[in-house]
């Protein structure tokens, strides 16, 4: 429990072990009760707190409170942070997806910023302006385009300025990626040896290819993050985050000449790189003089509070997990640096998140990236392109999928929470992991990002029957699931054989509410899993870049360390070793004859 709640007093508010504020029960007690009666979230009663307790003749204590706005693929949300990485208030607004041909996925930087601003809005309007001390964004790395006077500029063949923005998981440049990686050339050492389709150089050349006037008229090409820090500020610097990662900036020696140049993109080079960035920032550094007073309006926060430069969304995640105090938990990470961690930010997709004090080469694995999530170490980048959205895929793609819809429903609970149950019902007397002997998936229906670096992999499927029911739905589900965590012990392991020491794994994002998801990764990698505190360990990463940029913070490490906060741990089952470790024999044969397969077909 944290000291401010052992205490029982926080910033002049008493809190019960909820978290809720006890001088709103003295006051409101009618009023909670219906609220409690309500379902009303934890979360949300702290808000009302706030909101009950900001009225006229009340003195507040001056608590400092920071803003994270976090863009994902579906939804944007926002959330405002105290000092100590609670989350005091939460608001979500889904975002619009266009899917005009297959792999090819667009959005909208106007439907986009209106989001921001509307849940940024919703957060804040409990507490006294004055006490907001600072703004952090940060989003999947989406390809942003606006023309010369600043406005959406189309990324596709039909004109549509409005959907202006290639998302990270758009494959449209596979030919592009592949001409790329042909070079050989050295910037690709720092990306795991290949280039993966969803970084921007690949979309940049598609474009031009394909969309000659749209070229000719791009003002900037912005990574989504540095988009969101451009609308706040006015401000066209770039994350190093962003650049580094993403677009094939280095730390040290800049862009290189030389790599586009030899990819067709020469034109990037000739305006000495001002579509594409020109002053880079650290992540949590301020930019310029902070909120301009447009997009102070639009936001509902006061002009000139600090705006950090950005984080990539994953890594805002490793942000708000990785530094966290262990002490009295018993991990094998305690009392050992933070290079024995790997964060692991699990939602739409993955990514595998750890840090070390020298560079370190992974074979598939994108990095080592200097300072692009904590400033000094290099950070090396494995992932997923498809999990918490393969999940969803297998499921309600399932015949059974009305029947589970509509039992989970009857019970008031999710379809997953639903599916966990009925695994426990039809395992018997084994341990539920074991009900997937003769069922086995390979997970890449998305192409492999990590290690294998194979956007052409499919998904396969070993096992199946002519059974159509919710057993059956169940059973794949948890081979998916099983499949994932594979996936992430082949991960480990490259990263490991190449010189990382991991002990400890860190889940953050959407799946790791999942107890099912977090045990299968716990047990298939023989790790344990530390679950943050808070859920939203996204929006924790994005106010401690807020934090920092404000000034209230020496540093992301001291913030990182006040402000985030491990919740549960998961251990692994060691009596289940063998068979996950030939579950893992399985998973590797797997795409051994995807290859043998795709052989003797191309032999025609």
């Amino acid at each position: 429990m944290p000291a401010s709640q052992n205490s029982g007093k926080k910033e002049g508010l008493l809190w019960d072990r909820g978290g809720i504020c006890s001088r709103f029960l003295a006051r409101k007690h009618s009023f909670w009760n219906r609220k409690r009666e309500d379902n009303c979230s934890t979360d949300h009663l702290r808000y009302l707190c706030l909101v009950l307790l900001k009225m006229p003749g009340e003195k507040q204590t001056a608590v400092k409170y920071y803003v994270g706005v976090d863009v994902g693929s579906a939804s944007v949300r926002a959330a405002l942070v105290d000092g100590f990485g609670t989350v005091v208030a939460h608001a979500e607004q889904p975002i619009q997806i266009w899917e005009p041909r297959p792999d090819h996925y667009e959005q909208s930087s106007a439907d986009i910023w209106a989001a921001c601003c509307s849940v940024t809005k919703e957060v804040v309007r409990a507490v006294d302006a004055s006490q907001i001390r600072g703004l952090g964004f940060d989003a999947t790395c989406s390809l942003v385009v606006v023309d010369k006077q600043l406005q959406p500029l189309a990324v596709n063949s039909e004109g549509q300025n409005h959907r202006n923005v290639i998302m990270w998981m758009d494959h449209r440049a596979a030919s592009q990626v592949k001409r790329i990686n042909a070079t050989q050339h050295r910037v690709l050492n720092y990306v795991g040896g290949a280039m993966s389709v969803e970084m921007q150089p690949p979309k940049l050349l598609w474009i031009k290819e394909n969309l000659p006037e749209s070229w000719k008229k791009v003002g900037y090409f912005f990574d989504l993050p540095d988009f969101l820090s451009w609308k706040a500020t006015g401000v066209t610097a770039r994350s190093l985050c962003t650049v580094v990662c993403k677009w094939t900036y280095s730390s040290d020696r800049g862009w290189d000449d030389g790599f586009w140049k030899m990819i067709g993109l020469e034109d990037l080079v000739k305006d000495k790189y001002e579509k594409i960035g020109q002053h880079v920032l650290s992540p949590g550094e301020a930019v310029g003089k902070g909120l301009t007073p447009d997009a102070a309006k639009d936001l509902g926060l006061p002009a000139g509070i600090a705006v950090a430069a950005s984080l990539i969304d994953a890594h805002a995640g490793g942000l708000g997990v990785i530094g966290a105090d262990v002490k009295g938990h018993n991990l094998p990470c305690e009392n050992q640096p933070i290079t024995s961690r790997v964060a692991m930010i699990c939602g739409t997709s993955s990514c595998h998140m750890g840090v070390s004090e020298s560079p370190i080469f992974v074979p598939g694995v994108w990095g080592p990236y200097f300072s692009a999530m904590v400033p000094g170490l290099w950070l090396n980048e494995g992932g997923q392109s498809a999990t918490g959205k393969l999940i969803d895929h297998v499921v309600r793609g399932h015949v059974a999928f009305p029947e589970l819809e509509a039992k989970a429903a009857a019970s008031a609970h999710s379809i997953y929470t639903y599916l966990n149950s009925h695994l426990d019902l039809i395992k018997k007397s084994l341990p539920v992991g074991f009900l997937t002997v003769d069922l086995h998936v390979w997970p890449d229906f998305h192409g492999n990002r990590s290690p294998l670096t194979d956007l052409t992999l499919k998904g396969m499927v070993v096992g199946l029957t002519l059974s159509r029911g919710l057993d059956e739905l169940a059973l794949i589900y948890l081979a998916t699931i099983q499949a994932i965590a594979l996936g992430t012990r082949h991960i480990l392991e490259v990263m490991q054989a190449a010189g990382h020491d991991i002990t400890t794994l860190f889940l953050c994002g959407g799946l790791s509410k999942n107890p099912l998801f977090v045990q299968m990764h716990a047990d298939i990698t023989g790790k344990p899993v530390v679950l943050s505190k808070e859920v939203e360990s996204v929006l924790v990463g994005a106010a401690i870049l807020g934090a920092c940029a404000s000034g209230d913070f020496a540093s992301i490490q001291e913030a990182m360390a006040k402000m985030g906060k491990i919740g549960r741990v998961v251990q692994p089952n060691h009596e289940h070793k063998r068979f996950y470790d030939k579950k893992y024999e399985v998973f590797l044969k797997l795409v051994e004859h995807q290859r043998e397969y795709r052989s003797i077909m191309n032999s025609l």
